[in-house]
């Protein structure tokens, strides 16, 4: 299947400013995420398409910058570190809007979001892990693009509005903060039931809330040769004064300890909703929260892995 040719002239005439962007650019090996992009053709019948691998740079590009894909179209038309970063020269044409839609109903064709986000994911811990010691779990609820969604649940809540929309499970290295799984349910998922679909392979310490006390997460965390670390809400004591007090700060100090740790993913929840538009599902269908899900930790994975590694 034909595709374009783009990047055949230079940007600009004279060396152009460097950008956080290109500092991203070099932090993985982007030939295998190009080799798994190769069965994407997205264009209609008889086009050439747009290469797959700069189309999928676009679409990170939208995850860091909130935007739809109109805005997407016109900022990649206009603004020269975006064009630079996906290989566009200064005076190609860029891909309309149309042609995300397209990229992003094959990408869900094939199965690919999940395999992307592993492979990228794999190197960059690769280059900011050193010693796994643990792991964080939580998830967060996201509303639906609209409540005609047939797939998306409403998810209710004590202290809160009830949201019509989908969970996003998360499983975070404990030390770096870099989100090593997702898994997304419809909102009315229990957490401590769905939890373990984000737990990665020999997580260590998990630390977790309240929700996912339970045998069925325990056990799925030893099945994975991990240790939970779970929030309790009781523990048994004596009748006395004194034996309940012991109790007491006993509980308050354990779960003090699991807090301080656990505390960490929500600074990553907060990056999404604040700094990445997650604090609603672009498109309908699990399928596709599922795809948003996995660009928007592949985006913030790339951008942690930069701070990381750059000397404060």
């Amino acid at each position: 299947m034909p595709r374009r040719q783009i990047g055949q002239e230079a940007l600009f005439q004279d060396a152009p400013k460097r950008s956080s962007l290109d500092e991203i650019e070099g932090l993985i090996d982007w030939a295998p995420v190009e080799a798994a992009l190769d069965i994407v053709h997205s264009a209609p019948r008889g086009e050439a398409s747009w290469p797959p691998l700069a189309m999928f740079r676009a679409l990170l590009l939208a995850v860091w910058h909130d935007l739809s894909d109109v805005r997407l179209a016109e900022a990649l038309d206009d603004r020269a570190t975006f064009r630079r970063f996906c290989g566009f020269a200064r005076t190609e044409p860029t891909p309309e809007r149309t042609a995300f839609v397209r990229f992003r109903r094959e990408l869900l064709r094939h199965g690919l979001d999940e395999a992307l986000f592993a492979e990228i994911t794999d190197q960059l811990k690769a280059r900011a892990v050193t010693v796994k010691t643990g792991t964080l779990v939580d998830a967060t609820v996201v509303g639906s693009a609209s409540e005609g969604d047939g797939e998306a649940r409403w998810s209710g809540h004590r202290s809160r509005k009830a949201i019509h929309g989908y969970k996003a499970h998360v499983g975070a290295d404990a030390d770096t903060a870099l989100v090593e799984k997702v898994a997304v349910t419809p909102g009315n998922a229990h957490d401590g039931r769905s939890g373990h679909m984000a737990l990665p392979d020999a997580p260590g310490d998990v630390f977790a809330d309240s929700a996912y006390r339970g045998r069925f997460f325990a056990g799925a965390v030893a099945a994975k040769g991990g240790t939970p670390r779970v929030v309790a809400t009781s523990v048994w004591a004596k009748s006395d004064p004194a034996s309940q007090a012991e109790a007491a700060r006993w509980l308050a100090e354990r779960n003090g300890a699991i807090h301080r740790v656990r505390c960490r993913i929500e600074k990553i929840f907060g990056t999404w909703k604040r700094s990445y538009g997650f604090r609603r599902m672009r498109w309908r269908g699990l399928a596709k929260a599922r795809l948003q899900t996995c660009l928007t930790a592949v985006a913030y994975n790339l951008k942690r892995t930069l701070n990381i590694l750059t000397p404060a």
